[in-house]
C-alpha cells in the first residue's frame, strides 16, 4: 500500500502525453482512455494528442484532455513537422513523458522527447509486418522507447525477435478490462431484452454473437459459412450476429450481405452495426466467437467475454489464443473456450455446436471458471498501476536513451 501512495504522490503535478492516430472503437484506442482515467485519479494531467474520434467524449468525460493533432499522418515531410509542433505542444502544456501508440506518430515523437530531453515510452499493440528493409526500419521506431510495453507475450515474443535491443526495456502489460463493468452481474434482465428488442432479435433464440469491426480480418466470411453449416445439422433455434460498424468499409459490408443472401441466412442473420454496450452483447449472448484470418494482436473480445462468463471459440492465430485455456490443451474440468484452426468453417462449426450443446451446469461451471482466469490476469487495474509504474521508474532514472 505505501508503494502505491508513493507512486500515487509522484505523479501528482505530472503531465502525461498520449499520441495515437484516432480515437475510434479499438484495443489500442480504448487502453489509451484507460490509462488516462487511471492519471487524472493519480493527480497528473493527461493529454491525448489525436484526430480524433468517437472516444473522444469518453475521454473528456473521464478528465482527459483532448488535443486536435495530425497524428495519422504518414508523410515524411508531415511527419518531421508533426516533430516541430510537438516540441511546441510540449513546452505550452509542460508535457513531462509522452506515449506513443502507433509507429507514424511515435516517429515525431522520438524527435521531440529527445530534443526536448523528456522520457519516451512506446506500446506495440500488434505485430507487424516486415518484410523489407525499409519497413524493418520503420517498424523499429516502437522499440526505441525508453521503455517499450508489449500488449501480450505473442507481441513480446515479435519485439524480441526483431528487435532483441530492446530486451532490457521491455515490459509486457497485457490488455486490462473494466471487470465491474463486465460482469455478469453489471448487466440486470431489462438490459438485456432492451438490446434484444433493439437489434429485433426473435425471441426464444439463441444468439452466436461475433462482436467486431466489419473488415475482412475478423473473419465474417468463415462465421457465415460455420453458420450454415450448424443450421444444417439442424440446430434451427440460433441466430448470429455482427455486431461491429463498417467504419468506412462499405465494400465489404455490402460483400456480407451477398453473402447472407446467398447462403439463405437473410433470416437469421443479423448485422446491427455498432454496439455501445458490450456487456449486454455478451450477456445476450451463448456463444461468442472471434474467426480472426490475421493474427490478432491482443484478443480483447476473448477476454471480455470471459469475463462476462460466456463459452468463448477463437481462431488459432495471433495473440488471442494465449487468453483462453483452451478445450484441446486442458482437462474437461479447466478450459474456458475453444481455440480451432483459421479459415475452417467445419473445425468452427463444430465448436460452437459443442458448446451449444453443454448442459446447463456444465456452461454455468465453464462460465466461473473463464471469469476467474481473467480476474487472475487481465484486470484494468492491473494493467493501469503496471503502466504507471513504467512512467514512474522513467522519472526516478536520471540516464535515458538519447
Amino acid at each position: 500500500m505505501a508503494a502505491g501512495r508513493d507512486r500515487v504522490e509522484n505523479l501528482k503535478g505530472k503531465t502525461i502525453l498520449q499520441l495515437i492516430p484516432q480515437l475510434n472503437v479499438g484495443g489500442a484506442e480504448r487502453t489509451t482512455v484507460d490509462i488516462a482515467e487511471a492519471l487524472v485519479a493519480a493527480g497528473a494531467c493527461a493529454l491525448v494528442a489525436s484526430e480524433g474520434g468517437g472516444l473522444v467524449g469518453e475521454l473528456q468525460a473521464k478528465g482527459g484532455l483532448f488535443l486536435p493533432f495530425p497524428a495519422a499522418t504518414k508523410n515524411p515531410l508531415k511527419m518531421f513537422q508533426n516533430r516541430n509542433r510537438l516540441i511546441a505542444l510540449c513546452l505550452t502544456e509542460k508535457v513531462d513523458l509522452i506515449h506513443a501508440r502507433s509507429r507514424a506518430p511515435a516517429w515525431s515523437a522520438l524527435g521531440a522527447a529527445r530534443h526536448l530531453g523528456i522520457p519516451f515510452v512506446t506500446t506495440v499493440h500488434g505485430n507487424h509486418s516486415s518484410g523489407s528493409p525499409f519497413k524493418r526500419f520503420y517498424n523499429s521506431i516502437m522499440a526505441r522507447g525508453d521503455a517499450v510495453i508489449a500488449n501480450s507475450e505473442r507481441t513480446a515474443e515479435w519485439i524480441l525477435a526483431h528487435y532483441p535491443e530492446a530486451r532490457d526495456r521491455m515490459v509486457t502489460i497485457p490488455r486490462g478490462t473494466d471487470l465491474k463493468g463486465f460482469s455478469p452481474e453489471a448487466v440486470d434482465t431489462p438490459r438485456r431484452d432492451a438490446l434484444r428488442k433493439a437489434w429485433a432479435l426473435p425471441e426464444g433464440k439463441r444468439v452466436i454473437l461475433l462482436g467486431a469491426r466489419i473488415t475482412p480480418l475478423k473473419g465474417h466470411l468463415v462465421a457465415l459459412a460455420a453458420f450454415r453449416a450448424v443450421l444444417d445439422r439442424g440446430l434451427t433455434d440460433v441466430v448470429m450476429v455482427f455486431a461491429g460498424g463498417a467504419q468506412g468499409r462499405e465494400a465489404y459490408a455490402a460483400e456480407l450481405d451477398r453473402a447472407i443472401q446467398a447462403m439463405g441466412l437473410s433470416e437469421s442473420v443479423f448485422r446491427v452495426g455498432h454496439c455501445a454496450d458490450m456487456p449486454a452483447a455478451y450477456a445476450l449472448a451463448d456463444v461468442v466467437i472471434m474467426p480472426s484470418i490475421e493474427p490478432e494482436g491482443f484478443g480483447r473480445t476473448a477476454v471480455e467475454a470471459q469475463a462476462m462468463g460466456k463459452a468463448v471459440i477463437a481462431s488459432d492465430l495471433g495473440a488471442t489464443p494465449g487468453t483462453i485455456l483452451p478445450r484441446y490443451a486442458n482437462e474437461a474440468s479447466e478450459f474456458t473456450g475453444w481455440v480451432v484452426p483459421a479459415i475452417d468453417p467445419t473445425e468452427l462449426a463444430n465448436a460452437v455446436t459443442e458448446a451449444l450443446a453443454l448442459p446447463i451446469d456444465a456452461r454455468e461451471a465453464l462460465g466461473a471458471r473463464a471469469r476467474r482466469y481473467v480476474e487472475a490476469r487481465y484486470s484494468l487495474r492491473g494493467m493501469t498501476d503496471a503502466t504507471i509504474t513504467v512512467y514512474q521508474s522513467l522519472f526516478n532514472h536520471e540516464h535515458r536513451l538519447r
